[in-house]
């Protein structure tokens, strides 16, 4: 196969990876849009004509693990649409892998491109560029979907305690919590909106209230969803006073968010510190092995190079693990 052929089928599959990344994008796009004009998916999906059980189908969605690697396949599975759920992605883990491996296709076939050149040693670099290209997507797609993540759960902690204001008052008027619930479900926007009639859905499915508090907890990935469901559903079990209960977890919520926050901007700095450090030494030598690939290549018959790699991923790894225990803070 001549320099002509192969630079022939670089530019089809980089013309693939491009349209496969300009779809995500799209979707991405118009999925951002779509939530922008709601104000609860949920209640929205409900006026289109929706029964119940469409509705909960949709957004409680689930999609079963290929057939292939066994049990432990299925739990990451499991865990990869988890995360995803929580950080409000509608794509199933099969999709999210595949624009990865098409970003990290389309980065790796401009790499092609720019090594083309070299006459030896093209089979190596071509390798080494490869595993660059797979290390910045992978991560990128990591820090994007761990930032929805962490976003959204946050704006769930601060819709929480208005939420559980809604409830404590609809308690106190005489409303029965599922009802009280279902109100706050109604006033709240997303995503706690969606999430709080979901629990209601739920329990006229036939859960108990505290199964569909716990499913809720752990659909949203919140420490404080996590507290409100074991707090409520022990009322439920043991009795005693629930409006009590949910204004003191309303008062702890918002003296626990505003220390957060102050912590938060004190500790900015930091942090910003933190991740330019924890992120620059992967993604400059992921950088290096796309653009110029011999940098590494030339270098591994060299018996000293091995053990420093070694040396240095270790060292890299001991200063990750200090870093995130200086900037990580429990509150």
């Amino acid at each position: 196969m001549g320099i002509s052929d192969t630079t022939a089928i670089i530019y089809i599959l980089a013309f693939g990876a491009v349209v496969v990344l300009a779809q995500s994008i799209a979707g991405i796009m118009f999925t951002v849009r779509d939530e922008k004009r709601r104000i609860n998916r949920r209640l929205a999906m409900l006026d289109s004509g929706l029964n119940r059980e469409e509705v909960y189908k949709e957004l409680v969605r689930t999609t079963a693990a290929p057939k292939m690697g066994g049990q432990r396949w299925t739990n990451i599975h499991a865990s990869m649409e988890t995360f995803c759920r929580q950080a409000g992605l509608t794509i199933s883990p099969e999709r999210l892998i595949i624009n990865t491996l098409a970003a990290a296709g389309l980065i790796w076939l401009i790499s092609l491109v720019l090594i083309s050149s070299a006459r030896t040693g093209v089979i190596v670099n071509s390798a080494i560029s490869l595993v660059g290209s797979l290390t910045i997507a992978i991560l990128g797609a990591w820090y994007w979907v761990s930032g929805r993540r962490r976003t959204r759960i946050k704006k769930i902690e601060e819709q929480l305690p208005l939420a559980l204001d809604v409830v404590n008052r609809a308690v106190r008027a005489g409303h029965p919590v599922i009802s009280a619930l279902q109100l706050a479900a109604e006033e709240m926007s997303d995503p706690l909106g969606s999430e709080l009639g979901l629990v209601v859905d739920e329990t006229i499915y036939g859960f108990e209230f505290k199964e569909a508090l716990a499913n809720f907890a752990k659909r949203v990935g919140s420490q404080d969803c996590h507290f409100f469901a074991v707090s409520v559903g022990v009322q439920s079990e043991t009795g005693g006073n629930l409006a009590e209960i949910l204004e003191g977890l309303s008062t702890v919520m918002r003296s626990r968010i505003t220390l957060g926050k102050r912590v938060h901007a004190l500790s900015s700095e930091g942090r910003a510190s933190a991740y330019l450090l924890s992120a620059l030494p992967p993604g400059m030598v992921s950088l290096q092995m796309i653009i110029h690939p011999a940098t590494y290549t030339d270098k591994f018959a060299d018996p000293v190079f091995w053990p420093v790699v070694g040396a240095c991923v270790a060292v890299y790894a001991l200063g990750w693990v200090m870093i995130q225990r200086i900037v990580n803070f429990k509150y």
